[in-house]
């Protein structure tokens, strides 16, 4: 088997760290749309729950954008390139329709090609529009002092509010899309572990090439 490193560990311990985050954001969002912010006392657990999250999520964002500069994550791995607009069409062909009749995948992750088109599109999209997007329209939410006033004067609080909840209904989307994806693998749970143990283990080409070999002389 071929070991191929795809994940940093900075990395890795990122994405499960905002996993987590990610899961109280959601299901404490769900309980406060459900229930209605106005009914809550102050100090409800999952508006508390839900306030500390987002700034836990600040606090991920931050650092997965100084990380992505720093180490060149966000310009390498993010960029689309004049051959990822070429190769849209055959990954969209390919999770539309080709992976069901069983057919290899046109991209091979690589340390210095990991994402696909279609992935560079959707997380881009997701950590530089969605997510700032979030995070910006919550932090309105969290009581600022400088910033309360403004918000009330110019009564945009339902604004605001619509704002947050349509970008979080975008991540609730992509998040099932994600997990979805994720076990497209060459086993279902080899990407998982590969954001666990930083590498995915793929058959050697010469291996393949020993066993077709092996089959044509049987």
């Amino acid at each position: 088997m071929k070991r191929t490193c795809l994940h940093p560990l900075p990395l890795r311990v990122w994405h499960w760290a905002n996993a987590l985050v990610v899961t109280l954001l959601l299901v404490t969002g769900v309980q406060l749309r459900l229930i209605g912010i106005p009914d809550l006392p102050p100090h409800s657990p999952a508006l508390m729950i839900h306030r500390y999250a987002g700034w836990a999520m600040v606090a991920s964002c931050i650092f997965w954008l100084i990380y992505s500069l720093a180490s060149g994550h966000l310009g390498h791995h993010y960029t689309l390139r004049r051959r990822d607009i070429k190769g849209i069409f055959s990954q969209t062909t390919f999770y539309a329709w080709s992976i069901f009749k069983g057919e290899e995948n046109p991209h091979r992750p690589s340390p210095d090609e990991k994402f696909n088109p279609l992935q560079k599109l959707a997380y881009g999209a997701i950590m530089c529009i969605v997510t700032p997007v979030l995070v910006f329209t919550g932090l309105l939410f969290s009581d600022i002092l400088l910033v309360r006033k403004y918000i009330l004067l110019w009564n945009i609080v339902k604004l605001l509010d619509a704002i947050h909840v349509i970008g979080a209904y975008l991540f609730t989307f992509y998040l099932v899309v994600h997990v979805y994806t994720a076990t497209l693998g060459r086993t279902p749970f080899s990407h998982i572990k590969a954001m666990i143990v930083g590498y995915e283990e793929e058959p050697d080409v010469s291996e393949g090439d020993d066993m077709q070999h092996s089959i044509g002389r049987t």
